[in-house]
């Protein structure tokens, strides 16, 4: 057993509801073992408020959170990543930058709760679909022997746990 921390960073365009919900899930559900940061394409420059109030609501950290440039993660002296997940169609298929240590990458596409249109039980009630489907991939991710796997085996498996109930590339999912 390893007494490594692992760094995992969330990707989506805005970086104001999904990557933030994702980062919140797993520093909670990591226990130390894991540090979760977020970052966008695109930043919105704000956290989305019904992203912070679910949050809230399932008892996960809502302080400190911002909305930010992927950028600050790709220069000198930023936290090496081991993982990148990818939290939206649009980021998945975007150039990002080139990471250090050329972390494992998986797509997990959750629909933006963020675009949700109606009233706000509408809107709360994607925001609450959005974070019980990252849960629900963060412990699949947290459940695999991450020090005894191979890196193939592995970037397999967080591939699949990108395809479970909710994912948004259909193709991806079909394949």
């Amino acid at each position: 057993m390893t007494d490594k921390t692992f760094n995992v960073l969330f990707l989506c365009t805005g970086n104001s509801a999904r990557s933030i919900l994702g980062e919140s899930i797993l520093n909670a559900e990591g226990k130390g073992r894991f540090k979760a940061y977020s970052a966008g394409s695109q930043p919105k420059g704000q956290v989305h408020p019904l992203a912070l109030e679910t949050l809230r609501a399932l008892g996960y950290p809502t302080e400190g959170f911002s909305s930010k440039s992927w950028d600050v993660f790709a220069e000198p002296g930023a936290p090496q990543m081991d993982f990148i997940f990818t939290v939206c169609d649009s980021a998945a298929g975007e150039a990002c930058p080139v990471w250090i240590g050329h972390p494992m990458t998986a797509h997990w596409g959750i629909e933006d709760p963020a675009a949700v249109e109606g009233p706000g039980f509408e809107k709360a009630r994607a925001f609450s679909e959005a974070a019980r489907f990252l849960k629900n991939r963060i412990t699949a991710f947290l459940s695999l022997p991450l020090t005894s796997i191979e890196n193939l085996a592995l970037e397999q498996q967080l591939r699949q746990i990108g395809r479970m109930d909710g994912a948004t590339n259909q193709q991806e999912k079909a394949g």
